[in-house]
């Protein structure tokens, strides 16, 4: 097969790291064609260099009737060069434009996190309904999204596959060493946007003194206001490495579709204290491998203590977490869905 996959920013995040798991593996086997709009352009660092890269400079989040034309006329120009087999679209700027612009009979649609466009973006959702007949498949990233989809008239061939990683890779050494003055050291990994609740997360540091919380992903310094137990360590390769030599993975958010940040921890074996948004609580299961709670620091601290306080909890946590990992998580299991949908269209 030849597959196209189109998403709208090249920055990493969690649906880049999707495109960039899917395409690594599928080009093994397959033709694999990646095109992305603006960015920093970290996510084509990523690919494996047979995987084939197209920029599409006018692809950017925010609307610009004349970006949007120019996006359109790429998409088209990209579609004749290589006549794909499978056009996967990702993430919703990319699944309109790619919807215009592509036939339809071959397009796959990811949403990745459809809470985003539920919640935050609902003036695309009228879009959604409208192009929901100009793609094969609509798929979610959690059972959550495909019922929310569904709840809101987009019902046409929905379905979800969970988000899969490769086993993370593995740090030389702790890069913790300064913060050995702490019992414990709680680990977050996200971007300062506003999905991400960074104050709740203040909030939790500074009740509990005794942990180092570590936040990794902030592009930019974090100018607020934060207790002495607190470490912003900016954005940083191979960030998934760094929950080996951490105790504990939390992800306060106010809105999610399947972080791939807890699917990583997981992978280390971590305990997770998460939000109870999106399909977090699909793969976080209360009193099996971790808690997911409302949005108050009382809850998250009660969770917190709980876990890391009681070593037979915290052992069979960490078990569990792994072994939710490698039974369900794994970009294995990630590419064999996306490959049934794949073959259902080219058959």
């Amino acid at each position: 097969m030849r597959i196209l996959q189109v998403i709208t920013l090249c920055d990493l995040g969690g649906a880049q790291s999707v495109v960039v798991n899917l395409a690594n593996r599928l080009v093994k086997e397959h033709e694999v064609i990646v095109a992305a709009g603006a960015g920093d352009g970290k996510m084509w660092l990523l690919l494996h260099p047979s995987v084939i890269c197209e920029r599409i400079p006018s692809l950017r989040r925010a609307l610009s009737l004349l970006n949007e034309i120019k996006t359109i006329r790429a998409m088209r120009k990209l579609y004749k060069k290589y006549h794909p087999d499978i056009i996967h679209l990702h993430s919703s700027k990319a699944g309109l434009l790619g919807r215009i612009a592509f036939p339809s009979a071959k397009i796959v649609y990811t949403v990745h996190g459809f809470d985003s466009i539920r919640i935050a973006h609902r003036k695309y959702l009228f879009l959604e309904k409208m192009l929901q007949f100009r793609c094969r498949t609509i798929i979610g990233v959690s059972k959550y999204d495909e019922d929310n989809l569904c709840n809101e008239g987009i019902n046409n061939n929905v379905c979800f596959v969970y988000n899969g990683i490769s086993q993370p890779l593995r740090l030389p050494e702790s890069p913790f060493n300064k913060m050995r003055s702490y019992s414990k050291i709680i680990l977050c990994i996200a971007r300062l946007s506003p999905p991400k609740n960074i104050d709740l997360f203040l909030k939790v540091s500074e009740l509990l003194p005794q942990y180092a919380f570590v936040w990794i992903g902030n592009q930019h310094e974090f100018r607020g206001q934060y207790s002495e137990n607190v470490f912003f360590m900016g954005s940083l390769p191979n960030a998934g490495a760094y929950n080996e030599y951490a105790d504990l993975f939390i992800l306060p958010s106010n809105y999610e579709g399947l972080p791939m940040t807890i699917i990583e921890a997981m992978a280390f074996g971590k305990p997770v204290v998460a939000s109870k948004v999106g399909g977090i609580s699909e793969i976080v299961l209360d009193d099996e491998n971790g808690y997911t709670v409302e949005n108050s620091a009382k809850a998250f601290c009660e969770k917190i203590c709980y876990i890391l306080e009681n070593k037979d909890v915290y052992t069979r946590f960490s078990k569990n977490a792994l072994k939710s990992y490698q039974k369900k998580l794994t970009v294995d299991n990630m590419i064999d869905g996306y490959l049934r949908i794949y073959n259902g269209i080219v058959d």
